[in-house]
C-alpha cells in the first residue's frame, strides 16, 4: 500500500495547474467546498458526489462493548458517525488499479 496522501494543498494546485486560478483561489475554493460539504453532514445531509460516492452520518445506538484485554464489559455511548458508500464507478475504478499492479 502506498505511503502517498492526497492533501488539500495536492487539491488546490491542482485547480492552479488545470484550471487557471490563481494559487490563492484555487485553496479558497477548495476550502469553499470542503466547508459546504461539512455544514451539510453536521446538519444531518447527505453530501453524493456523482461517480465518486456519498458521505452520510448515521446515529449509532448505545451498546455493550467488551474491553478485549479484560473481558470486561463496557458501556458504549450513543453518538454519530460518518460513512462513506463508494459510487459502483468508482468501486470498478479502484479494483481495475488492483488488478493492472499484481502479476
Amino acid at each position: 500500500m502506498s505511503e502517498k496522501t492526497l492533501t488539500r494543498m495536492d487539491l488546490s494546485e491542482a485547480i492552479f495547474r488545470e484550471v487557471g486560478l490563481s494559487r490563492n483561489d484555487s485553496a479558497q475554493l477548495v476550502e469553499s467546498v470542503l466547508n459546504h460539504m461539512s455544514d451539510a453532514l453536521v446538519q444531518g445531509e447527505q453530501v453524493k458526489i456523482s461517480s465518486f460516492g456519498t458521505f452520510s452520518v448515521r446515529d449509532k445506538a448505545a451498546r455493550v462493548g467488551r474491553n478485549p484485554k479484560t473481558g470486561e464489559e463496557v458501556p458504549i455511548n450513543p453518538r454519530r458517525v460518518l460513512t462513506f458508500r463508494p459510487s459502483h464507478l468508482m468501486k470498478e475504478r479502484v479494483a481495475a488499479g488492483n488488478s493492472s499492479t499484481k502479476g
